[in-house]
């Protein structure tokens, strides 16, 4: 995940003006000014980081309709403006901060990653009093004593190795390796890969990293097969799944592979050749890790309220599995209304930390988040997560009948 270095960023400012919002004024956000909320996205990008920013945007953009349809956020209408960042940490610190100095400081930050953005922006965010909600987690960006005002959307690598420790221990895979990228959450993955493996009573058959920028993970994978491994439990985001996948195939192993959320979210799978490996032997042994979210269900009002909505305002790109930010309005609202106010971030961020918050909020992405005043991580429960073989998708849905 990796960021781009980009020199120039082109911005584009949406404002989502809508009724109660025309007399609105105040340099700060108060009552009668509308809840402003700013994201930050690599719209300019290239490859996965672009697709995903684009579905991030497209959700949030489908968040504030519904909610403002809704009745806003404690009464005040949702404005919100989009700044591509081009997945560039300097670039989205520049245009945050200057969004603070300009006189109208957001009630609300979101980004569309990827974790450098979150870790540049975090301290920022804190020291300006800016309630914010991530979908890319960093080390301590869901420790609410260095950012009591940030909440994590997205699981952080222990709840993605314990979701497929738990699928392969159902699978009676009782020897499992683990390969991961070098990124600061692949290697965090990695860490508890093994711790969670070992509470499923399964072993750990090696722990192999590979270099983000590499072309080959052969020496990767041949260790972990004389390790004894009967099956993978594999982080690899973008370009290097491809790798991973043709390193395989050429080591001839014929091995079961489960894929975290960063698999799920590289839309290579998703795409028949040239531009994918979909239905190939590359992918004949691999599952992915997904949110029920990410499945079509006809019958899941929530979510199929929020992919009618995206897919009304444009094309879903790729996965629902960056969507995240679609819940992040019900959740503010469900806030103010047992605080009584959408003003004091302060009050609204120990709301988001309350069982009562959590369940009235009418969330699609994962149904309840579980929020608590010393961890601000989503902690979903393993029932939000499925385990599926690849799909083309629709609509940024595995397994819809109608994308065949």
């Amino acid at each position: 995940m990796n960021s781009r270095s980009i020199l120039v960023a082109a911005v584009a400012v949406t404002s989502l003006a809508l009724s109660g919002c025309s007399g609105a004024t105040g340099s700060e956000g108060g009552a009668d000014s509308p809840y402003r909320v700013l994201l930050t996205g690599g719209i300019s990008a290239q490859g996965v980081l672009a697709a995903n920013s684009q579905t991030s945007l497209l959700a949030t953009k489908a968040g504030v309709q519904v909610q403002n349809a809704a009745g806003g956020i404690g009464g005040r209408q949702i404005e919100l403006t989009t700044v591509d960042d081009a997945g560039d940490a300097t670039i989205a610190v520049t245009k945050l901060r200057e969004a603070i100095n300009s006189g109208n400081k957001p009630d609300l930050y979101l980004n569309s990653g990827p974790s450098s953005i979150a870790a540049a922006v975090l301290p920022i965010l804190a020291q300006n009093n800016i309630l914010s909600f991530s979908v890319a987690p960093t080390p301590d960006s869901t420790d609410p004593a260095k950012f009591p005002l940030n909440f994590d959307f997205a699981a952080n690598a222990s709840d993605a190795a314990r979701g497929i420790s738990e699928y392969a221990k159902s699978k009676g895979y009782t020897s499992v390796g683990v390969l991961h990228g070098s990124t600061a959450y692949g290697e965090l993955f990695g860490e508890e890969m093994t711790s969670e493996l070992g509470n499923a009573g399964l072993k750990a058959a090696g722990n192999e990293e590979y270099d983000a920028s590499a072309l080959d993970m052969t020496a990767q994978l041949q260790s972990l097969k004389n390790a004894g491994a009967t099956a993978i439990a594999l982080d690899a985001y973008g370009a290097p799944l491809g790798y991973v996948l043709q390193s395989l195939e050429r080591l001839g192993w014929d091995v079961p592979l489960i894929g975290n959320t960063s698999v799920s979210a590289t839309n290579l799978i998703a795409n028949d050749p040239p531009t994918g490996v979909l239905g190939t032997p590359q992918v004949k042994n691999l599952v992915t890790q997904v949110y029920f979210s990410t499945v079509f269900d006809p019958n899941n009002e929530l979510v199929n309220t929020m992919v009618d909505t995206m897919a009304s305002l444009g094309s879903i790109p790729s996965t629902l599995i960056l969507a995240f930010n679609y819940d992040a309005f019900p959740l503010v609202a469900a806030a103010a209304e047992k605080v009584g106010s959408s003003t004091d971030p302060k009050k609204l961020a120990e709301a988001l930390e309350t069982s009562e918050v959590q369940e009235n909020a009418k969330t699609a992405v994962i149904s309840r988040y579980n929020f608590s005043s010393d961890n601000h991580g989503p902690n979903p429960d393993t029932s939000e997560l499925k385990f599926i073989s690849p799909t083309k998708i629709l609509n940024g849905q595995f397994g819809n009948p109608a994308a065949s």
